[in-house]
């Protein structure tokens, strides 16, 4: 008798213990509200102003920097802070073509407050990335030996960073006001492996140059 009340007692405790695991798990739904959450105290907390994409190409594709403008580009957040349109030998990716980039960026984990991933510390080079273009639809891929690889062990780079190439003019120079840079507000959607897996946006400041 003894034995089934303690078999009894353990069934109760181990049904008790399913449901509060139950309790502690955040659905799908759940973390994307905490996500969004967190972008619109991002987006509060830095001063940005949201535009439309039709103020966006009505501008000649410029955001105004000093007014903290940001497009919603239907997977990102973009500002373009240097756009060196009409510099000597600064391209676009045009259709059916690719171009060879030298990359620096840094990746912030906006809900944890914390930088992921730079290559913008200390005399780190640049990344090699590849960016093609066939009708429109852009893909891209870092070298294994980059710096993003030893953080992440992929080559893949997160489609949020492509969303600004069919607006972007890419040139050699280095100089502040003719080098093509940009600061993303990145779902996780269109993020990074791991920000999929784990439902959290990102903030990246970013810096192309053609391959020399």
């Amino acid at each position: 008798m003894m034995n089934n009340r303690w078999l009894c007692a353990l069934m109760l405790s181990l049904v008790a213990m399913f449901f509060v695991a139950c309790d502690d798990e955040v659905s799908y739904s759940e973390m994307k509200e905490r996500e969004e959450a967190a972008i619109s105290a991002f987006i509060k907390d830095n001063g940005i102003k949201k535009i439309s994409k039709a103020a966006f190409l009505k501008a000649d594709s410029i955001t105004n920097v000093e007014d903290n403008e940001f497009v919603w580009l239907g997977d990102v957040y973009a500002q373009i802070v240097c756009n060196p349109k009409g510099v000597p030998g600064a391209k676009k990716v045009e259709d059916g073509t690719g171009l060879d980039l030298l990359v620096y960026y840094t990746e912030y984990s906006i809900m944890d407050d914390d930088t992921l991933a730079t290559n913008c510390y200390g005399n780190l080079p640049a990344d090699d990335m590849r960016v093609d273009n066939e009708s429109g639809s852009f893909t891209a891929s870092l070298s294994g030996n980059s710096e993003w690889y030893s953080y992440y062990g992929t080559t893949a780079v997160p489609s949020g960073w492509l969303a600004v190439m069919p607006y972007l003019y890419i040139g050699r120079s280095t100089a502040a006001d003719k080098l093509a840079r940009v600061r993303l507000i990145v779902p996780h959607g269109s993020g990074t492996t791991q920000a999929a897996t784990y439902v959290y946006p990102c903030f990246y400041e970013i810096t192309f140059q053609l391959e020399r």
